[in-house]
């Protein structure tokens, strides 16, 4: 598998439940976004449940018919199948998650998961067919960006992700974002990168159009239905 060379014209939302919705809610949740939502040809949207609701989500998913419309997972595990008590390996998501993500700051911080360990579970995510989408929560961590570079893999994509604004539920200053995405872009021009830190439907339009953002990642809003139809509107320009 090659390597990229140009950056994608697709446009993605993430959309982080992060640990909430029983499997009552999520299935309610996603009944009430494919009544409102409108498919876009270049629009990738990508639905983060907690793990135990992916394969009746995607069973669910696939009757509703939705293009362009996809499952991720929170996370995978470095290591392949084995004896590793808790773990889900990579492969165990092939059929239910499209996408993965990789490396959250919640990760970083509650679980120390550190920046090798974000690789190994990229490889693992790329063996199994699956895409996975990595978080930077900090662009000038060198230790994050660095080793992406030696990643094949022609659909992996950044989510720029600052640990203040999930913290504060703040979002960053568009012109910091801006700063960001170029820093980025430096480093990994080929990517796709996506801002996330508390992206609302209000302010979605604006972060979508700095330049070189190819779309938003999305945590509490993402949780209302209604609010995430509302903000892949946003993106989808």
């Amino acid at each position: 598998m090659g390597k990229a060379t140009t950056v994608s014209s697709k446009r993605f939302i993430v959309g982080n439940w992060k640990c909430s919705k029983n499997l009552d809610q999520a299935q309610a949740w996603l009944t009430s976004f494919a009544q409102d939502f409108r498919p876009q040809p270049e629009l990738q949207v990508i639905i983060a449940p907690p793990t135990i609701w992916l394969v009746p989500l995607a069973r669910q998913l696939q009757d509703l018919s939705l293009a362009g419309v996809h499952l991720a997972a929170q996370d995978v595990s470095p290591f392949p199948r084995g004896s590793y008590t808790g773990a889900i390996a990579a492969d165990m998501l092939t059929g239910s998650a499209d996408y993965a993500i990789i490396g959250h700051g919640e990760r970083r911080r509650y679980f120390r998961e550190t920046s090798q360990d974000a690789v190994n579970k990229v490889s693992e995510a790329v063996d199994a067919g699956i895409k996975p989408i990595i978080c930077v929560d900090t662009a000038s961590a060198m230790s994050q960006l660095v080793p992406l570079g030696d990643l094949d893999c022609e659909q992996l994509v950044i989510a720029y992700c600052p640990v203040e604004a999930m913290s504060y539920r703040e979002a960053e200053k568009k012109e910091t974002v801006e700063e960001a995405v170029r820093f980025i872009g430096q480093i990994h021009p080929a990517r796709p990168i996506i801002y996330g830190g508390a992206i609302t439907p209000d302010n979605a339009r604006d972060y979508a159009a700095i330049p070189g953002l190819s779309g938003l990642f999305v945590g509490q809003a993402s949780l209302d239905a209604a609010a995430f139809v509302a903000i892949c509107a946003a993106v989808a320009g």
